[in-house]
This record gives C-alpha cells, sequence and structure tokens, in this order.
C-alpha cells in the first residue's frame, strides 16, 4: 500500500499516457484549453507523468497527464485541421424598432444590391397569399408583411455569404435567438477561412463593424447600456423642456 502511494503519480501518468496514445486524444503541436491550470497553448511534450504546454503568451504550463483522462478541455486539432474557426457572435435589437414595412419603403430597400432579388421573390409571394386570403391591407397587421428586422437577417446573411473572409464550405447561418430584457439577439455563425488568430479577429470585427453600420438603414436600434455620458445629456434635455 504505501509502495502504491509513493508511485502513485507514476502508475496514473501510466496509465494515462497509454490511453491517451490509443485513444489519439492529444498530440505534440495540438493546440489545447484547460482552465483548471492555466492552460491555453500548444502542446510541447507528453512523457510520463507531465505535459507541456506553450501558451500564446509564451508563458510554459505543465499539467499532469492523467489529467487529460479525468478532466475535461477544449482541444482545437479539428478547426486546424478544416481550416476554419468559427465566429458565433449576437447583436441585441430593440424589439420596440421593430415594425412591418410598407410597399414604398420596400421599394427603397430594393436599391440594396444584396437584397434586391430576395425582396421581389418574396413580396410575389406575399402578394399572392394575401390576395387569396382577401387580406384588407388597410392595415399592416392583415395578411403576411415584411419586416424591417427579417430583411435585416437576410441581407447579413447574404453579406457574410459574399463576405471574402468565410469559409463557404462550412456553414453559414442568420439566426433570431429568444428574446431578452436587452433586446432581441440577432446572431451571426460562420466560419472565417482562416485559423490564424489575427487574421481571424480582423475577419469577425470587420464583419461586425459592416452589421453594427448597417442597422440604422432598417430602421433598427442596437442595444446598449445607457453611460453616463448619454444620462446627463437627457438631463440637460429635460431641463431644456422644463
Amino acid at each position: 500500500a504505501v509502495l502504491l502511494l509513493m508511485f502513485k503519480d507514476t502508475i496514473m501518468g501510466f496509465v494515462a499516457s497509454i490511453q491517451v496514445t490509443t485513444n489519439d486524444i492529444v498530440r505534440i503541436g495540438d493546440w489545447i484549453t484547460m482552465p483548471k491550470y492555466g492552460a491555453d497553448g500548444d502542446i510541447l511534450e507528453i512523457n510520463l507523468t507531465t505535459v507541456k504546454v506553450q501558451n500564446f503568451d509564451k508563458t510554459i504550463t505543465t499539467i499532469p497527464t492523467y489529467s487529460l483522462i479525468s478532466d475535461s478541455f477544449q482541444n482545437w486539432r479539428g478547426m486546424r485541421q478544416h481550416g476554419g474557426r468559427r465566429i458565433k457572435r449576437s447583436i441585441q435589437i430593440k424589439q420596440s424598432s421593430i415594425r412591418f414595412l410598407r410597399e414604398d419603403e420596400l421599394q427603397n430597400f430594393e436599391q440594396i444590391q444584396l437584397i434586391t432579388s430576395y425582396i421581389q421573390h418574396r413580396q410575389r409571394d406575399i402578394n399572392k397569399h394575401n390576395t387569396r386570403i382577401n387580406a384588407d391591407k388597410n392595415l399592416l397587421i392583415n395578411g403576411r408583411n415584411l419586416t424591417n428586422a427579417g430583411l435585416f437577417r437576410k441581407y447579413i446573411d447574404s453579406y457574410i455569404s459574399n463576405h471574402s473572409g468565410t469559409n463557404k464550405q462550412m456553414n453559414i447561418m442568420v439566426r433570431q435567438l429568444a428574446p431578452t430584457q436587452h433586446g432581441l439577439p440577432i446572431e451571426v455563425y460562420v466560419f472565417a477561412n482562416t485559423i490564424v488568430w489575427a487574421e481571424y479577429e480582423h475577419i469577425m470585427a470587420d464583419i461586425f463593424d459592416h452589421i453594427i453600420a448597417a442597422a440604422p438603414y432598417f430602421g433598427l436600434q442596437i442595444y446598449e447600456m445607457e453611460g453616463s455620458g448619454d444620462i446627463k445629456q437627457l438631463e440637460i434635455q429635460s431641463s431644456d423642456l422644463a
């Protein structure tokens, strides 16, 4: 029993190293993330008792080999093999800014080239449906209608599908998530066509810069917490009205 206790780490490391090798769990050069040990980088060495990881800040983290079996961690090998890194981020739309669109407004939106054909095709289908059910279009709520939020989603989808930095062979999706107290989340799910960190960040920022700048064209407002400057401006406006 004493001997087992003395060689516990060695025995566990030996068993773990066999499982790691047999099941191809990690390899030298794999990028792994293991928050428990502060590891986020490439594996340099896999020994009987320890695994050495070089983090992206060039520090070295040493973790027990058996922890690769007993604890959870993330291996980014699949991302590197497929040549694309996932972008999964959302913006919050103020729900009070979502509304139906009138036909004269749709004519203006048709000037946005990425959604011209979509609007024309979709509106033909909607008009046929509304005629069939004899919808009273004196009120927009009657029948089916396009909304500015729905059109914005389609625009984002077309934009990222045509963006030079996205991987067209992997999933591309723009979806609406459940409403929250912060608004209606519109999520972009796409893969960059690079795994280089700096290039990936540039592509993601470029996409969301455009999305945020495009929202006002659709009459949509993006939710953000009011800062002290915003509150002060409201107080000034209130005092001017008083």
